[in-house]
């Protein structure tokens, strides 16, 4: 009698419902990787689950007052002029526990020539890093994941789902496809979509902890103060899940030695 009880509650488990997340990309830096364009090139996603979009929305909000705009302005980092706002900003959504946050960080100075990719090229092969680490947070959440990407130039849906097409049939590929939206990527402007706002500050906040500014300065604060809501799996190292630094090695661990802290 006991195992035919346990049978419909373990259908009823496995039909159960996975939860639903959604990310949130958007990059910072040139794409390019020509010696004009910038040292790094940043992206970033901002996941959230979808009964906890309201509370994000919420805290876009409440950031706009805390930095005087206007209701139906979009909140972007590079209108973003004093050192204090950018800072309350990466504050402010380093405390946001609704909030997992990853990225990846191209340096690309510290990439062989053998990696000169154009610009949709750059763009794509960063994505993949970032759609293994979003598949793999999403599988360990027994949840699927859907992910929105902010609309670049020259980036059109067709390419990103041909893009998608060969990762699902490249044999090295590490993305986790099970745990991801069958329809693919979406693509849309963060007027549109205010969360992808949201992935802004993450991207501008973790590029501004790497590139020199005119004068020479990085601010590593800024993603510091991200660093709570940076996506770490158990004791693995941070590196291989909420920063993705390509490459790794030992000219960008030396570089690099403060991110070892975070």
């Amino acid at each position: 009698m006991s195992y035919m009880q346990s049978v419909p509650q373990q259908l009823q488990r496995e039909a159960a419902p996975r939860r639903k997340l959604h990310a949130y990309v958007d990059e910072a830096g040139v794409r390019s990787h020509s010696k004009a364009s910038s040292d790094h090139f940043v992206m970033s996603a901002v996941i959230v689950d979808d009964e906890n979009k309201q509370a994000a929305a919420d805290f876009l909000v409440q950031l706009r007052c805390d930095l005087r705009r206007r209701p139906e302005d979009p909140l972007h980092w590079q209108n973003f002029n004093a050192h204090t706002d950018r800072l309350h900003a990466a504050q402010s959504l380093g405390r946001q526990e609704w909030a997992t946050i990853s990225s990846v960080v191209v340096c690309k100075r510290h990439l062989g020539s053998s990696s000169q990719l154009n610009e949709d090229q750059a763009y794509l092969y960063t994505l993949r890093f970032l759609l293994e680490r979003l598949s793999w947070y999403a599988r360990d959440s027994s949840a699927v994941l859907t992910y929105t990407l902010a609309h670049i130039v020259r980036m059109q849906l067709a390419k990103l789902r041909e893009y998608e097409a060969n990762l699902r049939l490249g044999p090295d590929c590490r993305i986790h496809w099970p745990a991801l939206n069958p329809k693919g990527g979406r693509i849309d402007q963060p007027k549109r979509v205010e969360l992808l706002q949201a992935a802004d500050l993450a991207a501008s906040a973790t590029f501004a902890a790497f590139n020199p500014d005119k004068f020479g300065n990085v601010e590593p604060r800024y993603l510091e103060e991200l660093s709570p809501r940076l996506y770490r799996r158990g004791c693995s190292p941070l590196v291989s899940y909420g920063l993705k630094m390509h490459p790794w090695n030992g000219s960008t661990k030396a570089a690099y030695p403060w991110v070892a802290a975070l």
